[in-house]
């Protein structure tokens, strides 16, 4: 092996999820943001906290991809009108409701309210956007976000956000991924395509939120070595647990990882460079 090839990197996404769920997320994600170790975050705007948090973000602007995280199923988005659980979204993109004669005009109109809030707030438009459990890719939501997004935001690929794939790399999905890659991704991934939009070529980071942070530097190592180039690896880091979250344990132990010294270590032993996907795209 020649010194170009042992000194060569790959450029990788990484993005923390769920921007303005609470307090300790959004805190985390900035500081974690500010330290380079992350290069994305997306916001759920229907999240009362959008509005305060998205302050921490200002003095990120060039540094990080700043993304709608598109949501149906969170409580904000019961809270908006629009929520269903999640087995009930599944059942809903799987008989076709979201895009029923009755339904279109309502989901476009969910969709263009969340870029409406992102964009209040942003004041741009946002770099990418993916989904709260990966609904940006189910049936009937992933037609009308192709169509909001290219008639917002036109064919110009300097404003246009690229879409998040959620679907493993070839020889790398367990069953949870299948099942996420199984509710559209390749759907999605044509009708990008068709409209001529940038998208990431595939999806990391998904597992079941249990074990400790040794268990999490060791998926992690895994997730670096088995990434494609302009791939995404996806996260979910909290400076804290918050009361009430599910996966606040998790979401504090990637924080600690992040923020440690293992991570940098792991990228460098797996030849990965954090990027943008917006620079990529560009």
């Amino acid at each position: 092996m020649t010194a170009d090839e042992t000194s060569a990197t790959k450029g990788v996404i990484l993005c923390a999820d769920d921007f303005a769920v609470h307090a300790p997320a959004s805190l985390g994600i900035a500081q974690l943001a500010a330290l380079g170790r992350i290069s994305a975050t997306s916001a759920m705007v229907l999240s009362p906290r959008w509005r305060q948090d998205v302050a921490l973000l200002h003095d990120l602007r060039e540094r990080i991809d700043v993304g709608l995280h598109l949501d149906w199923t969170s409580d904000f988005a019961m809270g908006a009108g629009h929520g269903l659980s999640l087995k009930a979204a599944m059942l809903k993109a799987a008989i076709g409701g979201f895009d029923s004669t009755a339904e279109r005009s309502v989901t476009r109109g969910v969709i263009e309210r969340q870029l409406d809030a992102f964009e209040a707030q942003w004041q741009a438009p946002p770099d990418y956007v993916d989904g709260h459990q990966h609904v940006q890719q189910f049936a009937g939501i992933r037609e009308a976000l192709v169509q909001a997004l290219a008639s917002r935001y036109g064919g110009s690929r300097g404003r246009q956000p690229y879409l998040r794939i959620s679907r493993a790399p070839s020889g790398h999905a367990d069953l949870k991924s299948r099942v996420i890659a199984a509710m559209g991704a390749s759907a999605l991934e044509t009708i990008a395509d068709h409209a001529g939009m940038t998208r990431a070529s595939a999806l990391l980071g998904i597992y079941d939120f249990a074990g400790d942070q040794a268990r999490y530097g060791r998926r992690m190592d895994g997730w670096l070595n088995a990434a494609p180039a302009g791939s995404i690896i996806m996260c979910h880091p909290a400076l804290s647990p918050e009361p009430g979250d599910v996966i606040g344990v998790a979401r504090a132990q990637e924080f600690a990882y992040f923020s440690s010294a293992d991570f940098p270590t792991a990228l460098a032993q797996a030849r990965v460079q954090l990027v943008r996907g917006r620079i990529s795209a560009s």
